[in-house]
C-alpha cells in the first residue's frame, strides 16, 4: 500500500458536503456568543455600559472584564479587557443569547467609552527610547509556545540590556564576525522586510463548549490540539484534565492557527452561566481576534571570497509580535546560521511588543521570513561574483556532520539532493528571453516530534479501526491509514482512522510543525501489527497452522500455499466476542517516540515574464523540488507541496496586514487582503526526492511546512534577473517596481 496514490478517505465526505463542522453541531439548550471588539489600539477603559443590551429581547447574560478577571494573566490575556486594552479588536465585553442575530443586535447597544492612549503600531519606533511600554512589566517570551509548534530553539544569552518594549533576545555567535567580514572580498549589505500575514482559514474560528454536572467541561471545536486545549481548560478551571473532554471537529483550515483562542473564555462563560454556548467569528473579527503570523525586518552583512566561499554572516532582526511576547526569533537564527558552513556569524533577533493583535505560529513559523532575507542576500553575492546561484548555495551547502547553527552536528540531510535535482531541472536550464528571469531558493524545517499512541481492533464486519488523538488537517489519516492496511495486510479502503475525544483517545500531539505521520506513524504501525499478531493467534487454533505459516488475503486467514485452507476474518473476530469464548478480544495498541528530528530541505524555482515598458510581471512557471524521506501517499504529497507553495507565494504576490498611524488594520477583509488566485499562479511542477529518514515511520519525513517556505524569495530573485530590480519587501510593491523600471 504505502507509496501508491490513494484518494483522501474523508474527500468525497467533504465535496458533497456531507462533512458535519462546529457551526453545524446543534446541542440542547444551546445559547450564542457574539464579542464587542475595541475599537481603539490603546486606550483606558472608562466605563461599559451594559444595561440597554441586558434588556434587549433574547439576551441571556452580558459579561465584561471586571466580572471574568484571571489571577496572573497580564492585560492582553485576560479573556476580556480590564481598565485598559491593547490593540484594536480586543474583547471588551461579551453577550450571550438565544440566537446570533439577538447577540449581535445587543452587542451594538453597548456603550464602551475609552480613553486614548499613546500606541506603539510598528516594531522599529516602538524600540525607540521614550516609547511608552505597551505590555506590563514581567511579560516575557515563551519557548513553550514555539515547543508545540516544533520551533523550540537554545540560544546563548543574550545582551543585558534591552530596548523598550522587548520582550526577549535571540543570541547566536561563532567566530569572529568583525575580522571576518574585514578580509572578505565581497560583502552583500542589506535590508529585508516581511509583511505580517493571516492564516485566512476558510473556516473561522469556532467552538462550543457546555458545563459537566462533575464540574469538568466538553469543548468541541476545530483544534490542531486537542490535548494542548485539554491541559489549557483544565489549569483555567482548576479541575483535573480527565473531567475535561476536547472532541476534535473537522478542521476547515488550520495553518498553526487553530490550536486555542476561544476556548478560554467560552469556558469561562460557560462555567459562570451553566449553559451550553457556541462562539463563532465573523470574517471580519476572523481578521482582527484570531493571532496572526508576524513581521520582520532584517539587516543583514553576508561576505564571501572571490571563489564564492562564505566567510561571515551579522544580522541584526526584529519580529512586531503585537500584543504579546513572541517566540520566532530563536528558529530563524537557527535557519540563518545553519544552513550554510558559515564559520562566522552572530546573530542577535527581537521580540518586539506593539499595540497589534498579539502573533502567533503559521505555517513555518520563523523560517520564511529568516529564508526571505538569507536568499535573497544568496542571490545578490551571486549576481557580485559572477556565480550560478545554485553552484554557489551547492560550494557552501551543509551536510551530514556540518555543525548546526547550535553546534550541534547536522543528521543525513538531503541538501545536496534537491539542489543538485534542481540544477538540472528544465524550468532552470532553460534560457531565457527578453524580459525573462528565472531564480531560485531553498528553505528548510527541522521537524517537530512528540510522543504518541494508537489503538487498533478488528470489526466485526472485518475491518480495521485505528483510533488517534490527533485531527486531520492535511490528509494525514489517509497515509496512517495506508500504513495500517500493509502492516495489517488488508486493503486501504477497509481500514477506518478515528479522532476521539480526549477522553477516550490515545494520546496525540499537536497537528503542526509537519509532525502528525512522524510522531504518529510508527504507532499506528505497531498498532496494526499487534492486531494483526493476535488475530492469527486466534487463527493458529482454528486451522492448526503456526502463525508465520499463516498469512491474510481477501478477508480470510489462510495457510500459505493451501488455500483451501482458511479462516474469514469475521469468523475469528466473532470468536473473540462471543459469550462464554475462549479467545481473548482483538484489542491492540502502539506507541512511538521518535528520537531525532529528520530535518527537511526544498528548492524552488520560479520564472517570470516581464514588460520592460511598465515593469508589470506574470510568474509563468513555478518548480518545488522536495525531500519528503519516502512518500507514503504521493499524490497527497503532492498535494501539500501545491498548497504549501501557492500559500508562500501569497506573501509575495500580496498578503499582507496593513495598519495605519492609530493602529487600524485596512486589510481586514478579502476586498482588501489578496489571497493569490488562480490567475496569478501557474502550474507547479513537482519533484520529490526520496532520502529515507532512519528514524520516522517507513523512512518518512514531515512534508507540510517546507513548501511555504523559499517562494517569495526565489519570485524575488528571478525579478531581480529580469529586470535588474531587487525586490527587499514583501509583498512586491508593483507600482514601485513600475516606477523603477521606467525610471532605469
Amino acid at each position: 500500500m504505502v507509496g501508491l496514490g490513494r484518494r483522501r478517505l474523508e474527500g468525497s465526505e467533504k465535496v458533497t458536503g456531507a462533512t458535519r463542522f462546529t457551526a453545524d453541531i446543534e446541542v440542547a439548550g444551546l445559547l450564542h456568543v457574539q464579542l464587542v471588539l475595541s475599537h481603539l489600539a490603546s486606550a483606558r477603559i472608562r466605563s461599559i455600559e451594559t444595561g440597554a443590551a441586558r434588556s434587549a429581547p433574547g439576551v441571556f447574560a452580558v459579561f465584561t472584564g471586571a466580572d471574568l478577571v484571571l489571577a496572573g494573566a497580564s492585560g492582553p490575556e485576560q479573556p476580556l479587557a480590564v481598565d485598559r486594552v491593547f490593540y484594536t479588536g480586543q474583547p471588551v465585553a461579551a453577550v450571550i443569547a438565544v440566537s446570533e442575530a439577538a447577540g449581535a443586535d445587543a452587542a451594538a447597544l453597548i456603550e464602551v467609552d475609552l480613553e486614548s492612549m499613546p500606541a506603539s503600531v510598528d516594531a522599529e519606533s516602538a524600540m525607540k527610547e521614550g516609547t511608552a511600554a505597551v505590555l506590563e512589566a514581567g511579560e516575557e517570551a515563551s519557548e513553550e509556545d514555539a515547543a508545540i509548534h516544533g520551533a523550540a530553539t537554545k540560544s546563548e544569552s543574550e545582551p543585558a540590556r534591552r530596548p523598550p518594549n522587548v520582550s526577549a533576545v535571540a543570541s547566536l555567535k561563532r567566530g569572529h564576525v568583525g575580522p571576518a567580514l574585514a578580509g572578505a572580498d565581497v560583502i552583500v549589505k542589506q535590508t529585508y522586510r516581511l509583511a505580517g500575514v493571516h492564516h485566512s482559514p476558510m473556516e473561522p474560528h469556532v467552538s462550543i463548549a457546555r458545563p459537566e454536572p462533575d464540574g469538568g467541561m466538553t469543548i468541541w471545536a476545530p483544534t490542531q490540539g486537542p490535548f494542548q486545549v485539554r491541559e489549557e481548560i483544565s489549569k483555567l478551571l482548576d479541575v483535573p484534565a480527565q473531567k475535561v473532554h476536547v472532541v476534535s471537529m473537522p478542521v476547515g483550515g488550520g495553518f498553526g492557527g487553530k490550536v486555542s483562542l476561544l476556548e478560554a473564555l467560552l469556558a469561562l462563560l460557560a462555567r459562570r452561566t451553566g449553559r451550553t454556548l457556541r462562539l463563532a467569528l465573523s470574517r471580519q473579527q476572523e481578521f482582527t481576534v484570531a493571532h496572526p503570523a508576524p513581521a520582520a525586518v532584517f539587516d543583514v552583512e553576508l561576505g564571501a571570497k572571490r571563489d564564492g566561499k562564505l566567510v561571515a554572516l551579522r544580522a541584526r532582526y526584529h519580529y512586531d509580535n503585537g500584543a504579546g511576547s513572541g517566540w520566532h526569533a530563536g528558529i530563524t537564527g537557527s535557519f540563518l546560521g545553519g544552513t550554510y558552513r558559515i564559520p562566522n556569524f552572530e546573530l542577535t533577533g527581537y521580540e518586539v511588543a506593539t499595540n497589534k493583535t498579539p502573533v502567533d505560529a503559521y505555517r513555518a513559523p520563523g523560517a520564511p521570513q529568516a529564508y526571505f532575507a538569507l536568499e535573497s542576500a544568496m542571490d545578490e553575492l551571486a549576481l557580485t561574483l559572477g556565480m550560478d546561484p545554485i553552484e554557489l548555495r551547492l560550494l557552501n551547502a551543509s551536510k551530514e556532520g556540518d555543525a548546526d547553527a547550535q553546534g550541534e552536528p547536522w543528521p543525513r540531510i538531503a541538501m545536496f539532493e534537491v539542489l543538485e535535482e534542481a540544477r538540472r531541472h528544465p524550468m532552470y536550464t532553460a534560457p531565457c528571453g527578453p524580459g525573462e528571469g528565472v531564480g531560485v531558493a531553498i528553505g528548510s524545517w527541522g521537524g517537530a516530534r512528540t510522543p504518541a499512541a494508537a489503538g487498533c481492533r478488528v470489526e466485526p464486519d472485518g475491518t480495521l479501526s485505528v483510533l488517534i488523538g490527533t485531527p486531520d488537517v492535511s490528509g494525514a489519516t489517509t497515509g496512517l491509514a495506508m500504513i495500517a492496511a500493509e502492516a495489517f495486510g488488508t486493503s486501504t479502503d477497509r481500514v477506518r482512522i478515528e479522532t476521539g475525544e480526549t477522553g477516550m483517545a490515545p494520546f496525540g500531539p499537536i497537528a503542526a510543525g509537519s509532525q502528525t505521520t512522524y510522531s504518529i506513524g510508527g504507532a499506528v504501525r505497531e498498532a496494526a501489527l499487534e492486531a494483526r499478531r493476535q488475530l492469527l493467534e486466534i487463527a493458529t487454533e482454528e486451522l492448526e497452522a503456526g502463525p508465520e505459516d499463516l498469512e491474510i488475503v481477501d478477508g480470510r486467514v489462510a495457510v500459505r500455499g493451501v488455500p483451501d485452507r482458511f479462516v474469514e476474518i469475521t469468523r475469528l473476530v466473532t470468536l473473540s466476542t462471543e459469550f462464554m469464548g475462549r479467545h481473548k478480544p482483538i484489542q491492540a495498541s502502539g506507541r512511538s517516540a521518535v528520537l531525532t528530528a529528520s530535518p527537511q530541505f526544498t528548492v524552488q524555482i520560479a520564472r517570470v515574464k516581464t514588460d520592460p515598458e511598465t515593469g508589470a510581471f506574470q510568474l509563468t512557471a513555478f518548480a518545488a523540488i522536495q525531500d519528503v524521506g519516502r512518500a507514503i501517499n504521493p499524490p497527497e504529497v503532492e498535494a501539500q507541496i501545491h498548497g504549501g507553495a501557492t500559500q508562500g507565494l501569497g506573501r509575495a504576490l500580496g498578503e499582507q496586514l496593513a495598519y495605519d498611524s492609530e493602529g487600524q488594520l485596512r486589510t481586514g477583509s478579502f476586498l482588501d487582503y489578496e489571497v493569490p488566485t488562480a490567475d496569478q499562479m501557474p502550474d507547479i511542477d513537482v519533484r520529490l526526492i526520496e532520502v529515507p529518514s532512519p528514524g520516522g515511520p517507513l523512512g518518512a519525513k514531515g512534508v507540510g511546512e517546507p513548501p511555504a517556505i523559499p517562494g517569495p524569495a526565489a519570485l524575488a530573485n528571478a525579478l531581480a534577473r529580469a529586470t535588474g530590480i531587487r525586490v527587499r519587501e514583501l509583498p512586491i510593491d508593483r507600482s514601485a517596481l513600475v516606477v523603477k523600471v521606467q525610471l532605469r
